[in-house]
C-alpha cells in the first residue's frame, strides 16, 4: 500500500469519525427541539380546553336572568384577544412567550371578575351546568400549571444540552437557538391582602 493511499485512508478515518461526533449531538439536538414542540403542543392544548370552556361559561351566564354586561364583554372581548396570539413552536423566544403569557393573564382577569360578579346571583350559582363548567375550569386551570412546568423542564433541558461545550458550537452552525420559559406572573412574589367581611 503506498504512503498516498495510507494518507488518503487515514483522512477519511478521521472525517468518519468527526463526521460521528457531530451526528449524535445533532440528532439528540432534534429530538429535544421536537420535545419542546411537543410540550408547547401540550400547554397550548389546555389553553384551548380553558377557551372552549370558557366560551360555555359565557353562553351560560348570559343564559342566566340579569347579568352585568361589561363584566362579560370584558370576558368576551379578553378571550378573542388571548386566541389571537399565536405561538410558532420554532420560534419560542422569551418575547414570544411573555405575550401569549400577557394575553392569557388579562383573560384570568377577566375570568376572575366574572367570577366574583357570579356571587351576586344564588339561580346561577345553583345551576347545574355552571357548577359543573366552573369545576371544570378549575380543573383545567390545574392542568395549565402541570403542562407549563412541563414545558419549563423541557426547555430547560434543551437549552442546558445546546449552550455547553462542545455542543455549543454544533447548536450556532445548526441554527439551535435558546428558547424561553414561562414566567410568574407580575406580581406572584408577594402575598396577596385577604379581608375578612364579617357583616
Amino acid at each position: 500500500m503506498s504512503k498516498i493511499v495510507k494518507n488518503i485512508l487515514i483522512i477519511v478515518g478521521i472525517l468518519i469519525v468527526l463526521g460521528a461526533m457531530l451526528v449524535t449531538p445533532y440528532n439528540t439536538m432534534v429530538k429535544m427541539d421536537e420535545g419542546c414542540s411537543k410540550a408547547w403542543a401540550d400547554v397550548e392544548n389546555a389553553y384551548q380546553r380553558r377557551m372552549d370552556l370558557i366560551n360555555n361559561l359565557v353562553k351560560t351566564v348570559q343564559g342566566a336572568a340579569d347579568y352585568e354586561k361589561g363584566t362579560l364583554e370584558a370576558v368576551i372581548n379578553a378571550r378573542a384577544k388571548a386566541t389571537s396570539v399565536n405561538v410558532d413552536p420554532k420560534n419560542l423566544t422569551e418575547e414570544s412567550i411573555a405575550k401569549f403569557q400577557a394575553a392569557q393573564d388579562q383573560l384570568s382577569s377577566a375570568l376572575s371578575r366574572l367570577l366574583v360578579v357570579v356571587e351576586k346571583y344564588p339561580d346561577l350559582k345553583a345551576n347545574q351546568n355552571f357548577l359543573e363548567l366552573q369545576a371544570q375550569l378549575e380543573g383545567t386551570e390545574n392542568r395549565i400549571a402541570v403542562e407549563r412546568g412541563k414545558f419549563n423542564e423541557t426547555v430547560n433541558e434543551y437549552n442546558s444540552y445546546i449552550r455547553s461545550f462542545p455542543k455549543n458550537i454544533i447548536a450556532s452552525i445548526f441554527n439551535f437557538e435558546k428558547k424561553g420559559y414561562f414566567k410568574a406572573a407580575e406580581g406572584a412574589d408577594k402575598a396577596p391582602e385577604v379581608e375578612f367581611n364579617f357583616d
